[in-house]
């Protein structure tokens, strides 16, 4: 039987992680292996595609591996439970509901303070949400180094979809919830950044449009 081109794609980036070597966040201690997590409608920033509001638990165990596929290449992100269960929750519940799938990343950055994409604004930048929101999960000893993906927000608690890739170092406070580190692929955003950004000050929209074509997990 013929395997399909997600699966073809998958078991060339599972191999290729293993000889890649990437940091890690110093986990936090959840000695349940269930959580609950508190997800708040947003009214007044409504969903800006169909999604539910995840359930209330979540496993506070483990890792998934979370693999995207854009038009400057693939790449793979293990996410880990134990340090953010209420934050890979979500993002796998995004993931399964088909809300990251064909869409765009309207921030790229490459100053000498923050060397950023920024995904998961389905209008524009910081714009188009899921239609809720939930809490931090951090300890205030959080860095992020090349290959770390963490949750983007508009200030404590306001966690939703966006989310962004660190392609060389990011020097900002410990404010943002990591979900995890890319294991496989930063190729891809080396080349994203080569192809330019559209902006002076090397923050904004990129020359030619990132695309996120298909998100799934395993």
């Amino acid at each position: 039987m013929k395997r399909s081109l997600p699966a073809l794609i998958a078991a060339t980036l599972v191999a290729a992680t293993l000889t890649t070597t990437t940091a890690s966040a110093t986990p936090a201690q959840h000695p349940k292996p269930v959580v609950k997590c508190e997800f708040t409608p947003t009214p007044d920033n409504p969903a800006a595609k169909p999604v539910r509001i995840p359930s209330a638990t979540a496993r506070a165990k483990g890792t998934v591996d979370v693999f995207f596929v854009t038009n400057y290449g693939p790449f793979v992100v293990r996410m880990d439970r134990s340090n953010a269960p209420c934050g890979v929750h979500n993002f796998v519940h995004l993931v399964q509901s088909r809300f990251y799938d064909a869409t765009q990343c309207f921030r790229l950055t490459n100053s000498a303070r923050l060397g950023v994409l920024q995904c998961g604004d389905i209008y524009r930048q910081e714009e188009g949400g899921p239609g809720y929101k939930f809490p931090d999960e951090v300890t205030g000893a959080e860095t992020y180094p090349r290959g770390t993906v963490a949750y983007g927000n508009q200030g404590p608690g306001t966690n939703g979809s966006e989310f962004f890739v660190v392609h060389s170092f990011a020097n900002i406070p410990p404010d943002y919830t990591i979900l995890g580190h890319v294991i496989a692929g930063m190729s891809t955003f080396d080349r994203m950044v080569k192809a330019g950004i559209a902006d002076p000050d090397q923050d904004g929209p990129p020359v030619k449009p990132i695309r996120i074509l298909k998100v799934w997990s395993f």
